[in-house]
């Protein structure tokens, strides 16, 4: 889920002194330290449930300054299921990624991939240690919904 107002810490600060509560920005941001990952986990077990088939790609961009590979995985349905922003675009990278999918969502039918060679060792490896069966499709334009 997203945050439905772009508010920072002081525009909580300012909001929050509307209604007569009086509160420093920086103690909003500590609350928001400590309390992201309790909600980031309450919500995705809310979650909607993810269709068999995944799409998996990865794009090279620039956040906040340094260029970032981002791992993205979405259902047939075309939902985000999970993101990963990492240094290298690698095996240990897909393969971290992959894990964090699997274990968020359960194991996929078939992930519908461009032609990274990093990913598709991954899925292998990842069949190999845990005996699933992930077929893996590699059409580079079918994998657009990613994008």
């Amino acid at each position: 889920m997203y945050l439905a107002y772009p508010l920072s810490y002081r525009h909580g600060e300012a909001l929050m002194a509307e209604h007569g509560v009086r509160l420093d920005h920086a103690t909003i941001q500590r609350w928001v330290v400590q309390y992201r990952p309790l909600l980031e986990k309450a919500l995705h077990r809310r979650k909607r449930p993810v269709g068999v088939s995944w799409r998996l790609d990865e794009i090279y961009i620039r956040v906040k300054g340094p260029w970032r590979y981002r791992y993205r995985a979405v259902d047939t349905y075309g939902q985000t299921m999970d993101v990963l922003l990492t240094e290298h675009r690698d095996k240990g990278a897909a393969l971290r990624f992959l894990n964090k999918a699997v274990c968020r969502h359960g194991v996929p039918e078939t992930i519908t991939m461009g032609g990274s060679g990093a990913n598709e060792a991954a899925i292998k490896r990842s069949n190999e240690e845990h005996g699933t069966i992930m077929n893996i499709r590699q059409i580079q334009y079918l994998n657009n919904v990613v994008a």
